[in-house]
């Protein structure tokens, strides 16, 4: 039936011309766009989903920046270590010679005063950026490491950053100051007798700067196996810093008698003491104490001493006793010989620290990278337009347009009914 009203033949033919125009224009977006969803309207679900995905592959653009940051910080803070270690060894060779009593010690105390400038001076030099890894002398929480900013970790519960945390080390020679102050016990004593041998627990500080002491007492009535003054130590303050560690930022009860057992060892030497009638070693995180002079009447006590309230503290450099070494006399090159095998440990310590954090950032910093390339291919699986099916799809639809012949063929049919009226 025709109809001068109704025209269901051009209906049709304009419904199937617009949507083969809406469909053309999609496809010329995605084409000049190269994206199927690139608004929301496109498909709200995945461009959400895309746009956190790029919020996040940003963020990890920024954590790359910081982990190079925190990677060139730690490799000169390592070389300035290594650095360090080899001129400690140059150090202890002329500490060697100097046990040699036909030599000229004067010289051989020059060229040792000259390579402990030079330590001073690479251990000043080893900053990045204003960041010097290699001094810990601080007081203050959380001065004693340094976090690199590794990664962002996104949960059901929100996003949070998690870092990377690297240790300062103290390699310089700069003498600690302790005036003043009280001193409390914080362990019981131990005596040494016939048992000759006993143990410490020695507790984490309490907070940075916390000065720990060893207290010693010595008992010998006759000093017929030892003189009991030389192996004593006083109560008061002054006489408490014979044989102490100051804590610094992060050390554990391990580091407190790490620390005391070397001071005692340098105390000892420089002193001329004999470690077989009074020896502190480290065991399981404690101090051992030890002789093998003791006995019922002659006895040696041991304790582990705070200084309170001191009106003055100055955390000194890990390598301060360079400044005591003096090889011009025989019991000053004993004791530098001591000195400086713990010295060059503890240097020693700080590279082999410093190379197991770079290493760390340096795979953390590779595994960003290659996250950040996954969340890229991921976001382009989800919104990338694919050229071939849209390339086919456009020639597919430019023929399509030729529904505009069908709408004006279906406009003239009414044009055929005027022939029923001539």
């Amino acid at each position: 039936m025709s109809s001068i009203l109704t025209n269901n033949g051009a209906m049709i033919a304009l419904q199937t011309l617009k949507s083969v125009n809406s469909k053309l224009t999609d496809t010329q977006n995605a084409i000049s766009t190269g994206k199927s969803v690139s608004t929301a309207r496109d498909n709200a679900a995945v461009w959400a989903i895309s746009k956190v995905m790029e919020s996040d592959v940003k963020g990890f653009q920024g954590i790359s920046d910081s982990l190079n940051l925190g990677e060139s910080t730690v490799a000169v803070a390592r070389n300035g270590a290594e650095t360090v270690t080899d001129l400690l060894t140059d150090m202890k060779s002329k500490i060697v010679a100097s046990q040699e009593q036909n030599v000229d010690r004067a010289k051989i105390q020059t060229d040792i005063v000259a390579l402990r400038e030079q330590i001073n001076a690479v251990v000043g030099a080893a900053q990045f950026n204003g960041l010097n890894l290699l001094s810990n002398r601080e007081i203050d929480a959380g001065s004693g490491s340094v976090n690199v900013l590794a990664s962002l970790d996104r949960s059901a519960g929100g996003v949070s950053a998690s870092d990377i945390a690297v240790a300062k080390k103290d390699v310089g020679t700069a003498s600690s100051s302790v005036v003043g102050g009280t001193v409390g016990n914080l362990t019981t004593a131990v005596t040494l007798d016939a048992t000759q041998t006993a143990t410490l627990a020695i507790t984490s500080p309490t907070a940075a700067g916390q000065i720990f002491s060893l207290g010693v007492t010595g008992t010998d009535a006759n000093g017929d196996k030892f003189t009991a003054a030389d192996y004593t130590t006083g109560t008061i303050a002054a006489d408490a810093q014979k044989v102490m560690y100051i804590a610094r930022d992060g050390d554990t009860a391990g580091d407190v008698a790490k620390g005391l057992a070397q001071a005692y060892a340098i105390y000892a030497a420089e002193q001329g003491l004999d470690t077989s009638t009074f020896n502190v070693t480290v065991s399981g995180g404690n101090l051992s104490v030890s002789s093998t002079l003791t006995d019922a009447t002659d006895t040696i006590a041991a304790r582990v001493d705070t200084l309170t309230s001191p009106t003055e503290v100055t955390i000194g450099g890990g390598l301060e006793k360079l400044n005591d070494i003096d090889v011009t006399t025989d019991s000053g090159a004993d004791a530098a010989l001591v000195s400086i095998e713990y010295m060059i440990q503890n240097a020693i310590d700080s590279a082999a620290s410093f190379g197991s954090a770079q290493g760390r950032i340096e795979t953390q910093s590779n595994f960003i990278s290659n996250l950040t390339d996954s969340l890229k291919s991921g976001i382009g699986t989800l919104v990338d337009a694919d050229m071939e099916e849209a390339s086919a799809r456009l020639q597919a639809l430019q023929v399509q347009q030729l529904g505009v012949q069908a709408l004006s063929i279906a406009n003239q049919a009414p044009q055929a009914l005027l022939s029923l009226f001539r």
